[in-house]
């Protein structure tokens, strides 16, 4: 591909050896001091995390989209740093699980970019120690481009420069107490509108960062971008009705961008405030958490008779993970109880507490060949049904089990998340175009 000018910006990678250890929590902190520092900031977030971005986009002041080799392509993930680093002062990039984790792994996309990475240790159980971890990180591949190390759930002064002197070499970004952890529940993090004190959290977390030397951001990173590829207006003239609020709130940002360059008019309607559905071609049902809200999506008084003309009228509903229960006849919930659900699809779902499925997955759902869509799943559900599934879910990885893919009438659904931008004519397909 041809390249375009040339931008730059404050970049850097925050990874850790593991998940737990803090990095949400700092990449978060970091965002709202550079923002208190009148810097514009973007985040990202590698891999296919829905909960971390509507955090860190809370921090940021501004929408958090997904990074990764596989999921999102290189092409898209060097288009969309590029455009960052052009529109914003500091861009900030929270791995997913440990640097090295994975296939390909946050460390792969550093190297692929030349993004510098920021590791943060859990050094709350450990002393000299913290050294040859540090070490390890920065050394294990020589081809990364490593920045330096910052100290978590430290106990004080003292035992921060015990750290200190113990990393040696590698290069010492300063160190964080014991702060306050944001809450969470399955699946990760509280969503932001629940916790109330989060401003006054996140000032904490930048107090406390404020006088170390990663306050002080390096040089600018220069990025280059190949030209986007044009993507036909499939959609042109089509109305999509999307469900968005704390039931449905699993949305990429970069699945709506996708949408409207294919020409589709947005139109978001919240099942929990009972707003009717609204005039539209299709409709789209994101996942997030219906199982927290059952009494209230079944209260609504209108949405069972509005989805049901619309199926009436042969038009398609898209219905990921969450959606899709909302669509079942039935949610059984942790406590034994069952809620009676929209009962569009004859299927029953159960909550469980062990995670059911998690894993990158590629599907096609379409007769015409426009191709697969890559997504991901992760759920801590399981569906009855005796709806015969029309294909599977191909996995990323060995070991794992491709999701069901579902047809109903004009219902299509199945536990992926799907990531539209990675076949938008596959994915106009999905919302009832031919291609």
């Amino acid at each position: 591909m041809s390249q375009q000018n040339q931008s730059s910006a404050h970049i850097l990678l925050i990874a850790a050896p593991s998940s737990g250890s803090g990095k949400t929590t700092i990449t978060a902190g970091l965002a709202w001091l550079y923002r208190r520092q009148g810097k514009r900031v973007k985040v990202f977030k590698c891999g296919p995390d829905f909960l971390d971005p509507l955090l860190l986009g809370f921090a940021s002041g501004s929408p958090v989209d997904n990074l990764d080799l596989w999921l999102v392509g290189e092409d898209l993930c060097r288009q969309m740093l590029a455009e960052a680093a052009r529109d914003f002062d500091v861009v900030l990039i929270e791995s997913v699980m440990g640097l090295f984790d994975g296939e390909p792994s946050t460390a792969d996309l550093a190297v692929k970019f030349g993004l510098p990475v920021l590791a943060v240790i859990d050094a709350g159980a450990m002393a000299q120690t913290f050294g040859a971890l540090a070490f390890g990180l920065a050394n294990y591949r020589a081809d990364l481009p490593f920045y330096g190390v910052l100290a978590n759930k430290v106990a004080g002064e003292r035992h921060a420069q015990m750290l200190k002197e113990s990393a040696k070499s590698e290069h010492w970004m300063g160190w964080v107490g014991k702060v306050e952890p944001l809450p969470e529940r399955h699946l990760g993090l509280a969503l932001p509108e629940e916790i109330p004190d989060l401003a006054a959290k996140l000032d904490a977390i930048a107090d406390a960062l404020a006088n170390q030397p990663i306050a002080q951001l390096a040089n600018p990173i220069e990025m280059a971008a190949p030209v986007a590829t044009e993507i036909k207006p499939l959609l042109a003239g089509k109305r999509i009705a999307i469900a968005r609020d704390a039931a449905f709130c699993f949305i990429y940002p970069a699945n709506l961008r996708c949408l409207e360059m294919l020409g589709a008019e947005l139109k978001f309607f919240s099942p929990i405030a009972h707003e009717a559905l609204p005039e539209c071609d299709a409709i789209y049902l994101p996942g997030g958490y219906p199982e927290l809200h059952a009494d209230t999506l079944v209260a609504h008084p209108t949405i069972r008779a509005d989805l049901t003309a619309h199926l009436a009228d042969k038009k398609p509903i898209w219905a990921e993970c969450g959606g899709m229960l909302a669509l079942c006849e039935s949610l059984t919930l942790l406590d034994g109880s069952v809620k009676a659900m929209w009962g569009l699809l004859p299927a029953q779902a159960t909550m469980q507490q062990r995670l059911a499925a998690l894993g990158s997955q590629s599907f096609n759902l379409t007769a015409d060949a426009a191709g697969e869509i890559r997504g991901h799943t992760f759920h801590y559900s399981t569906l009855s049904t005796e709806i015969t599934p029309v294909g599977y879910g191909s996995p990323c990885r060995l070991g794992s089990n491709g999701e069901a893919l579902y047809e109903h009438g004009y219902i299509r659904a199945s536990y992926i998340h799907a990531w539209l931008m990675s076949n938008p004519a596959a994915s106009a397909a999905l919302f009832g175009v031919a291609v």
